[in-house]
């Protein structure tokens, strides 16, 4: 399988299997092998880049938890916690998808919920970062 070289600083050793058709990559913090899927490799490089280059313990990042949101379940990609409280949610997209204002919103509406300090929206390529203080967001330009 052909994976895009996503745009971090950091070169992270991922553990890929192949069985028949289909490859696999193991989460560090399910401790389970998962389908490689375009947004399951951004979604790793995160979860990575926050245990590896930002040493956060893997009890810190919460993975797929879900949602109740206006009567439906959701699933948060990634959140990374301190001592319990949530710091920063991040939202994952393949990398071919283009980050629209539909992504901003779908992330804020879940922080509605989780009340995280600062947001992360990425496709691997370009990633988006925004603070939340005093009930708005502020965009920050930063990199990873």
């Amino acid at each position: 399988m052909q994976v895009p070289k996503l745009n971090f600083d950091s070169v992270f050793n991922f553990q890929i299997k192949q069985d028949k058709d289909t490859f696999f990559i193991y989460d560090l913090v399910r401790k389970i092998w998962l389908v490689l899927t375009p947004e399951e490799w951004v979604r790793q490089h995160w979860l990575h880049y926050y245990r590896f280059v930002k040493k956060k313990n893997l009890s810190s990042l919460i993975i797929e938890k879900k949602l109740e949101l206006n009567g439906t379940t959701k699933r948060i990609d990634l959140l990374i916690t301190e001592k319990t409280k949530p710091k920063i949610l991040v939202e994952c997209k393949a990398p071919n998808i283009a980050l629209k204002e539909i992504h901003f919103e779908q992330i804020a509406r879940y922080n509605s919920l989780i009340g995280a300090e600062q947001i992360i929206i990425s496709n691997g390529l370009h990633h988006i970062f925004a603070d939340y203080k005093d009930g708005s967001y502020q965009f920050l330009n930063m990199k990873v």
